[in-house]
């Protein structure tokens, strides 16, 4: 398993000491099922944005909460993995529930990050961030490069009758 990869209790520790450092902590959550070029660039501009970028990852259980019962296609411990090779991430931490609103106020980030397929007006823990005197970004979504779209590929490449 990955060093990147934490526990709650590591995340609060470790941002403790890089905000004593005034370290600027960006915050950013997903699914990051099927991880592909549009995930990717996301996180390298959510990054830029700050010294350290921590994603909260959804859990299997999450994951089927929010997405439906087919879903995720692959696996929490795999998906944290994938995540944690990439340069621009820093740390992971997986959450268990439907948002990660508690987790955000756990760790409150100097940076709140989500894609512009969300209104920013509805992103979870926004108050909670601006609250404390940080702010909430909107990176432009990319429009094509989503999970749902290589689903829907796969399904008309692959799909019955049209086996490899």
């Amino acid at each position: 398993m990955s060093e990147k990869i934490k526990s709650l209790n590591e995340i609060k520790q470790l941002i403790g000491i890089l905000k004593g450092q005034n370290k600027r902590i960006v915050f950013t959550n997903g699914c990051f099922d099927i991880l592909h070029a549009g995930h990717v660039k996301y996180l390298q501009e959510a990054k830029s944005l700050g010294d350290v970028l921590i994603i909260g990852l959804n859990t299997d259980w999450s994951v089927c909460a929010n997405k439906g019962p087919s879903r995720p296609l692959v696996g929490e411990q795999d998906r944290a993995e994938v995540l944690a090779a990439l340069a621009c991430v820093d740390y992971i931490i997986m959450f268990d529930e439907f948002t990660p609103e508690r987790l955000i106020e756990e760790i409150i980030p100097n940076i709140l990050v989500k894609g512009g397929d969300y209104n920013i007006d509805d992103i979870k823990g926004k108050e909670c961030v601006e609250s404390h005197g940080g702010r909430v970004v909107s990176i432009p979504f990319i429009p094509d490069k989503s999970t749902s779209n290589l689903i829907k590929l796969i399904i008309e490449r692959y799909g019955p009758g049209n086996i490899f």
